[in-house]
């Protein structure tokens, strides 16, 4: 019986075993001390027996060499394992003896007593399990993105597993390398042991917490609440800011009392922000948002920091054709008009006076704070030249200068304080008869002339190159006396008489009926240009700058003087016939002479 009993113990210490065994690996079996030699040894071969390939189990470390380390797991012989599990990136080896792990067995082969063990793969046999209870539990689990793969990342939890781009983050990334090397909890989306697969997300997980976010965002917002916020997406016309689930938008209108040309130049994405809550639609969840609201409006304060005729400072922002705006402070931008930038040179564009960017020094010389306008001058900043020019430069006076410009209709010349003078095309020669002014002329010639008038009002300054000389015309009766016989060329020939120039610039016109006694329909049929004729002064108007002569009045002369020595030589008439012909040509000569002196009066 006692056999029996015996025999039935230890059956059910080995069955007990077994159990043990299967779930756990060989485990120390407690002895009483009775058992022979043969049924210890029985019991430890069965113990033994009970490993498989695949199974998990505990060891120690007993020794490290080169290539292995060796480890206890309770066989007769030890476990090896590679020495290459324990090498890490800096080529150090990390285990010491007497360190107790779980490891895998790999290889059993009993007959050969040879036990080939890894602890790498008792780790992931460990993460596939926590992997099974994770997504059970419907839990998270944590990850370094190690590197960029197609379609998304690789994510080492232990295992390599499989993060979609898609499922990175809420919205896509612009820049997928800055996730790299960065640690981050996942959700398991899926996983196959068999295939090694394992698809991960991070999104869903930034989801939930964005959801509970918004709740909690819904309920703070109201009007006129300052929130802070990050920088979610920047366009043309606004900013997006994530105010904590709930996305508002700050119009560039609200950004900045300033001129902000683009939302890009003030934010970037990620950037946290304040903003103040100007208006909220609850139904359609629409925040508007502000930021320049935050600051009070300095156009409020702009009439006691800019009185009219005060200097300021400021910076040009922008260029037009009709100015240059200037911006004050923030928000604050004045506008000088091309009228207002100089008080002499003729404006066709700001650029010829200022660029974008330069600080300025103006005046202001209006402001309207209802129309947000503030009216600036250059010029104002130095003394207007045309207010002491007249003194400096008197009527009469000769100046000397270069010329800058010429035009069909005068010169003009350089004076100083970019003033320029007028030559008119009249003014240049009392006597030549000028086309074009770029007939005597050049530019940058010095030429002399003198001040004829300074008109303030209309910014002319006048000049005559002329008056620097006497006018011919006014001793012109001197030297061509009434009467007096003249020679010259024809200058020009037209259907009413035959100009005759008798010193450079000084003409004369003998009219057509002046020409001949003989009826002349037209002189060009008698005459030809550059002809040398002789002709007697008729008379002379200085006034209308004109010389009347006559050709046909010196065929008269000679009968003239052909009827006085006539009438010298003839002794009174015997008859009547005879003396009436003497008086008729007596009275011819006096009338003849008569008529002389009334052309000298003329």
């Amino acid at each position: 019986m006692n056999n029996i009993a015996e025999e039935n113990e230890n059956q059910n210490m080995n069955e007990e075993l077994e159990t043990q065994d299967a779930v756990n690996g060989p485990e120390e079996i407690e002895l009483t001390g009775e058992e022979t030699m043969e049924e210890l040894l029985g019991i430890y071969e069965s113990s033994l027996s009970k490993f498989e390939e695949g199974q998990v189990v505990t060891g120690t470390v007993i020794s490290v060499g080169r290539e292995a380390v060796l480890v206890d797991v309770g066989y007769k012989s030890e476990g090896q394992i590679s020495i290459h599990e324990f090498i890490d990136d800096d080529g150090n080896v990390n285990v010491n003896v007497n360190d107790e792990f779980e490891v895998m067995i790999e290889v059993w082969d009993e007959e050969e007593e040879t036990v080939l063990l890894s602890r790498d793969k008792a780790k992931k046999v460990k993460v596939w399990d926590a992997i099974k209870e994770i997504y059970d539990a419907d839990e998270t689990i944590e990850g370094v993105i190690t590197s960029r793969v197609k379609g998304g990342f690789s994510v080492d939890i232990g295992l390599q597993a499989f993060l979609p781009g898609s499922q990175a983050d809420l919205r896509p990334i612009r820049n997928m390398d800055e996730m790299v090397n960065q640690s981050y909890e996942f959700k398991v989306l899926k996983y196959n042991k068999k295939r090694n697969n394992i698809v991960l997300s991070r999104r869903v997980l930034l989801e939930a917490e964005r959801e509970t976010m918004r709740a909690a965002t819904l309920a703070a917002i109201e009007n006129d609440k300052v929130m802070d916020g990050i920088v979610k997406n920047i366009t043309e016309y606004g900013v997006f800011v994530d105010l904590g689930g709930v996305d508002g938008l700050l119009h560039i209108t609200d950004i900045s009392w300033g001129r902000v040309k683009h939302p890009s130049e003030l934010f970037s994405v990620g950037d946290q922000i304040k903003v103040k809550i100007l208006s909220f639609d609850f139904e359609k969840e629409r925040v508007s948002l502000g930021m320049k609201q935050l600051t009070p409006d300095p156009w409020t304060t702009a009439v006691d920091k800019y009185p009219i005729n005060s200097k300021v400072e400021g910076r040009v922002v922008s260029l037009t054709d009709y100015g240059a705006f200037i911006e004050l402070e923030e928000g604050v931008e004045g506008l000088i008009h091309v009228s207002e930038m100089s008080w002499t040179r003729k404006i066709r564009h700001p650029s010829q006076m200022v660029a974008v960017g330069e600080e300025v020094e103006a005046v202001v010389l209006d402001l309207k704070p209802d129309n947000r306008r503030i009216s600036l001058g250059i010029k104002q900043t130095v003394d207007n030249p045309w207010e002491v020019i007249s003194q400096k430069y008197p009527v009469g006076t000769i100046i000397e200068g270069k010329i800058k410009n010429i035009t069909e209709f005068g010169l003009f010349i350089g004076i100083d304080d970019d003033i320029d003078g007028l030559v008119h095309i009249s003014d240049i020669s009392w006597t030549k008869r000028i086309k074009h002014p770029s007939e005597v002329y050049k530019k940058n010639d010095t030429i002399q002339a003198v001040v004829l008038d300074i008109d303030k009002g209309n910014e002319r300054f006048s000049l005559g190159i002329k008056q620097t000389q006497a006018d011919p015309w006014e001793t012109v009766a001197e030297r061509y006396e009434v009467g007096k016989e003249i020679s010259g060329e024809i200058t020009n020939l037209t259907d009413f008489g035959v100009f005759v120039e008798l010193e450079e610039g000084i003409e004369g016109l003998v009219h057509v009926s002046e020409i001949s006694k003989e009826n002349i329909k037209s002189p060009k049929e008698h005459y030809q240009i550059g002809e040398s004729i002789t002709a007697k002064v008729m008379n002379i108007n200085s006034d209308e700058r004109r010389i009347g002569l006559s050709i046909k009045r010196l065929e008269d002369d000679d009968d003239d003087r052909y009827l006085e020595e006539f009438a010298k030589n003839t002794k009174p008439a015997a008859s009547a016939f005879g003396e009436i012909l003497r008086n008729n040509i007596q009275e011819k000569l006096e009338a003849d002479k008569a008529q002389e002196e009334a052309d000298k009066e003329d």
